[in-house]
């Protein structure tokens, strides 16, 4: 009896084992709600329709949710700022940008219908959130460009400490100008019909950097899934690539699985943020030079924001080895 009652220990132990490593194998993809995951949502519906994939696709709200779950190895792919994804590489976090999906979301926008240059800025007071990060150290630096001191020539208001306060604040009037991204900006101009944008502010850093775009978002991609499943890797970037395209080629019905993943409440306002959120998936590996210069302008204004250094070449997913 207690012979036979080993072997059903046993026998319990192996299926617990195996049941832990088919859950092992379940890919995980941690998403942000906006256009990342506007991009992505033609790859959620199909995912979703296959009850038989093993890859689950995840939308957290805020970047450091999913930041907490790359430092704990709990995802396999992630998508972050790529500024936060550079401070995580040179912290010694293990994961490699794989891809570029998102590209420059930011825009000056408000109720102040008398701008219409750079220079129509000089006297103004501008809110912006999260002073030192991205949009504030990319929004300094197109001021300079301008040939505007952000010290002197302008007020650059942080009272309103994130995009969702800033944006909030400007639909109900409480703040005349901020620099906010898609999809806030179709949000609040669904509110308050009163607010435009002024400037694209990707636009306007082409115009100063004409071969270093704006790699926003990136799509981050655990080292060791990276190196062990190259099958599922590749078709993982073919299938997000995929669904960019469609998003972009298919607007209307996009906008109407954008509504059903809840990313967006309703589909008017898919349908603006859409054409302005510039969405295209570009593997990594292609854009190395331009990705590296962009780190070295957001690097010269302020080390910290990827981490006191320019990443190294390993950062970069080879997807070709």
């Amino acid at each position: 009896m207690k012979r036979y009652l080993l072997l059903l220990i046993f026998i319990s132990t192996i299926f617990s084992a195996c049941n832990s490593k088919k859950e092992d194998q379940q890919i995980k993809i941690a998403t942000l709600k906006g256009p990342s995951a506007m991009g992505m949502v033609k790859m959620i519906e199909n995912l979703n329709e296959n009850k038989n994939s093993d890859i689950e696709i995840t939308i957290y709200n805020e970047p450091i949710r999913v930041r907490k779950l790359m430092l704990k190895g709990e995802v396999d792919f992630a998508i972050l700022p790529t500024t936060m994804g550079a401070i995580l590489y040179n912290k010694g976090v293990p994961y490699q940008l794989a891809a570029i999906p998102v590209w420059g979301t930011l825009y000056l926008f408000g109720n102040d219908t008398s701008i219409t240059t750079w220079d129509d800025l000089k006297g103004k007071k501008i809110n912006l959130m999260a002073k030192g990060m991205t949009p504030d150290v990319l929004f300094k630096q197109l001021l300079i460009k301008n040939n505007i001191d952000p010290e002197k020539d302008v007020t650059l208001d942080y009272t309103f400490p994130t995009h969702i306060d800033l944006a909030n604040a400007v639909a109900a009037g409480q703040a005349e100008l901020g620099v906010i991204s898609e999809p806030l900006v179709s949000l609040v101009m669904q509110k308050n019909k009163k607010v435009a944008p002024i400037f694209d502010l990707n636009t306007e850093w082409q115009k100063v950097y004409e071969k270093i775009p704006i790699a926003q978002t990136a799509l981050l991609v655990n080292k060791d899934f990276a190196a062990n499943n190259k099958e599922q890797l590749q078709f993982i970037l073919n299938e997000y690539k995929n669904s960019t395209d469609w998003v972009n080629n298919n607007i209307e019905d996009a906008a109407k699985l954008i509504v059903k993943y809840k990313i967006l409440p309703n589909a008017e306002v898919a349908e603006s943020s859409i054409p302005r959120s510039n969405l295209n998936f570009i593997e990594a590996n292609t854009l190395k030079k331009q990705i590296s210069d962009y780190f070295q302008i957001f690097y010269e204004m302020n080390p910290d924001i990827i981490g006191g250094k320019i990443p190294d070449k390993n950062f970069y997913l080879n997807c070709e080895e």
